[in-house]
């Protein structure tokens, strides 16, 4: 009997244990260590568009910037206060250099509001040297810095939509893209001095004082300063409300066939970043490249690779800067 429970019991047990082995929950996996690919991507090769959407509102009479056409001497002509809308182009000045001028002109439709350096200047290309009021109604769009960078000199093509409204439109650019400073209006000449008149006759009889008549001056008034800022024009066509919303599209480069990488596998945006290169055995390599365009999805790769590579996603960690030394010996703690 005693021989029979021992075995029934040892049987028990082994049941046990192996009921216990096979329903332990399985151990949980790690964390992948910091650095480790992920993924890759191949380079390739498509046309890519540069635009940068930026917020505005419609302005009456919005102030804009016209820039200095070449390095020089500045030097300003008197410009008169219009009594109309000019349909011509206004001089204003020119830029000198190597004994020739460049002129300066504000563009029909717009009226000179006033020089944003001194008469006679050291100026550089592309400096605000004078600004300007259009007359009429024109969509202003506010840039920060960040936008800035992102923006060029040379707009290829500008369209806005109107919230609620119109569009969207192509609109032309007016002046640059600039934070202008206050401009001045020089002070008109002094007229001429009265012509002496002979001693009269102190026994004749004189007439009454006249009042001396008023010169008409200008009533032109300086220019305020502006951020930083694009101001463009609509159609004739198309009809603006002021202060209706608007929004601008800015195209400022294309860019056939280029060779592009997939923004997360590239340190940096813009100028020159760092991408890293997966070898056969599975290593990563870090190389240099110059970037180009991006639209937010790739970024153009202007050179340091064949394009051949495989890149590793996500692309290299930048090293982070120094510590900034903010605490001070004997201050801790």
């Amino acid at each position: 009997m005693d021989s029979r429970i021992c075995a029934a019991v040892v049987a028990a047990v082994l049941t046990l244990a192996g009921c216990t082995s096979s329903d332990a929950p399985p151990p949980v996996p790690g964390f992948a260590d910091r650095g480790t690919t992920m993924t890759t991507a191949k380079l390739t090769r498509q046309d890519l568009t540069n635009k940068v959407s930026l917020t505005g509102k419609v302005t009456l009479n919005p102030i804009f910037g016209l820039v200095a056409p070449s390095d020089g001497q500045v030097r300003y002509v008197e410009v008169k206060a219009p009594t109309s809308t000019p349909t011509k182009p206004t001089r204003a000045g020119a830029v000198w250099a190597s004994g020739k001028p460049t002129h300066v002109d504000v563009p029909a439709g717009a009226v000179f509001a006033g020089r944003l350096v001194a008469d006679k200047s050291s100026v550089t290309t592309g400096m605000p040297i004078v600004s300007a009021t259009h007359v009429g109604y024109g969509i202003v769009a506010d840039i920060d810095g960040a936008q800035a960078y992102q923006l060029s000199d040379a707009l290829t093509s500008v369209r806005a939509q109107i919230k609620s409204g119109p569009g969207p439109f192509d609109c032309r650019v007016l002046g640059t893209i600039a934070a202008l400073p206050a401009g001045t209006i020089p002070e008109p000449p002094a007229p001429d001095p009265a012509p002496q008149q002979p001693n009269p006759d102190p026994n004749a009889q004189q007439p009454p004082p006249q009042p001396k008549p008023q010169a008409e001056q200008p009533q032109s008034k300086p220019s305020e300063a502006t951020g930083m800022r694009l101001v463009c024009t609509a159609p004739a066509d198309v009809k603006l409300i002021n202060g209706a919303a608007a929004t601008i599209e800015v195209i400022t480069e294309t860019a056939k066939q280029v060779l592009v990488a997939p923004v997360e596998a590239v340190a940096g945006k813009q100028g020159r970043g760092k991408v890293d290169v997966m070898g056969p055995d599975g290593a990563r390599q870090t190389k240099d490249v110059v970037l180009g365009l991006t639209d937010g999805r790739v970024v153009q790769i202007k050179s340091g690779l064949t394009g051949d590579e495989t890149l590793a996603v996500p692309g290299p960690n930048l090293p982070p800067g120094p510590p900034e030394q903010n605490a001070q010996p004997g201050m801790g703690s």
